[in-house]
């Protein structure tokens, strides 16, 4: 990325309060969230849709009734038919995904401008049949004649009708996240004191920065909701430590629902545009992609360790350390799994030591633990918020890091 060419420049973002999955956003499709940024994104920075050519867009909980839900999102939205659309999924990296996928085609001169992001409806999961029921159904719907048709449909039992709900466990390893999760914190002597700590510094950033109205500008209020539902600043080690247990319930179980980031609803988008661009439009930008990264690892190795290798493949390829950058945002998937990384990054684990993290440049703004999750609007959320508050602070480097199932990961360097 670092070396195809044009620079590529962030110059807006947007995304929906988060909100806990069946609450204010519970009628609202995934496709719905997603034309609700896009109109906000389109109208607040005033994007002049002639000279903007993609449009990438993702999420994880797939509805097979909609192949290329970008492309839908687009007519709905009433932008021009003539700008090139399409669909991306990968798990909680999904956001970061379709960005850079806009990024690498601005940076090749294939592409002008671009808006990239993605949307989770957790409340609203596409439901399947079972296999059995699914074959019955098809049978009959191939069938020629009625009597064929009512002959397979004969087969049916009450037990066919019960839908199936997306699975929550791995398909390699039949286990949780959350499940692995304990596996790595006991492996790597993760402390639940450690991992309480990252929730309570996640709600306090969050609540400070809303009381002082930071990333604010970024909010696209929805159903009412104005700011993020999540935050609770009234929580305390004390009462994250009175908790109990999810995924392992025993003694040595250590992940709660406190140290957790929580099922939620949302959606978010960033507006990318070429370093030229920008300057024929008289933008200026809140920051340029300077280098990315992806890995992916064995499961067995730890389902959300990946980006132990992430982060200090990009930053030996970029001559840095965790020192020379001014903030650094990681994920919050479980609390757990923040630690973990950091003591990767420190110590060495497949890659080389790069640093240590400075508490105080981590995840300023709050976390996924206290803002919310929704699968595939996390990456734009991070990236829009990151580049904004760079910009404000006049500062020089951020750095992104976020895990996902299959036991992937991607890294960014975000640079002024």
């Amino acid at each position: 990325m670092a070396n195809l060419g044009k620079k590529v420049a962030i110059v807006g973002g947007v995304r929906t309060p988060f909100v806990k999955a069946g609450t204010a956003y519970k009628d609202i499709s995934m496709q719905e969230l997603g034309v609700h940024v896009l109109k906000a994104l389109v109208e607040r920075e005033k994007v002049d849709t002639t000279t903007l050519d993609e449009f990438i867009f993702s999420t994880v909980l797939l509805d097979p009734r909609t192949p290329n839900w970008a492309r839908e999102i687009l007519f709905a939205a009433e932008l021009p038919k003539t700008i090139y659309a399409h669909s991306v999924s990968n798990n909680c990296i999904s956001g970061l995904v379709a960005i850079t996928g806009v990024a690498e085609r601005i940076a090749l001169g294939a592409t002008r401008s671009g808006i990239a992001g993605g949307s989770e409806s957790m409340s609203n999961p596409p439901l399947m049949f079972s296999k059995g029921a699914s074959k019955i159904f098809l049978e009959g719907f191939r069938a020629r004649t009625f009597g064929q048709r009512m002959s397979s449909f004969s087969r049916l039992r009450p037990r066919h009708f019960a839908p199936k709900p997306p699975g929550v466990t791995e398909p390699s390893t039949g286990l949780t996240m959350g499940q692995h999760m304990e596996i790595t914190a006991k492996e790597m002597s993760i402390a639940r004191e450690d991992q309480d700590m990252i929730a309570y510094r996640s709600h306090m950033n969050a609540h400070k920065a809303a009381e002082e109205g930071l990333g604010t500008s970024l909010l696209a209020p929805l159903a009412g909701v104005e700011k993020d539902l999540f935050v609770r600043p009234d929580t305390t080690l004390e009462k994250l430590a009175g908790l109990k247990t999810v995924f392992d319930r025993g003694p040595e179980g250590t992940l709660t629902a406190g140290n957790s980031s929580p099922l939620t609803d949302g959606a978010s988008l960033v507006f990318l545009m070429s370093e030229e661009q920008a300057q024929s439009e008289g933008r200026e930008p809140l920051a340029y992609i300077s280098d990315y990264e992806y890995s992916a690892i064995a499961p067995n190795d730890g389902l959300l360790m990946a980006p132990g290798v992430a982060v200090p493949r990009l930053l030996k390829r970029a001559g840095l350390t965790l020192d020379d950058f001014d903030l650094i945002e990681i994920h919050e998937a479980f609390g757990a799994q923040v630690v973990a990384n950091m003591k990767a990054w420190e110590e060495g684990w497949k890659e080389e030591a790069v640093g240590t993290v400075d508490p105080e440049k981590l995840n300023v703004l709050g976390g996924s633990i206290a803002l919310g999750h929704p699968f595939a609007a996390t990456g734009g959320r991070i990236v829009a918020s990151l580049a904004t508050e760079l910009k404000r602070r006049d500062l020089k480097r951020g750095l992104i890091s976020i895990c996902a199932a299959g036991a992937m990961a991607g890294a960014m360097i975000l640079e002024r």
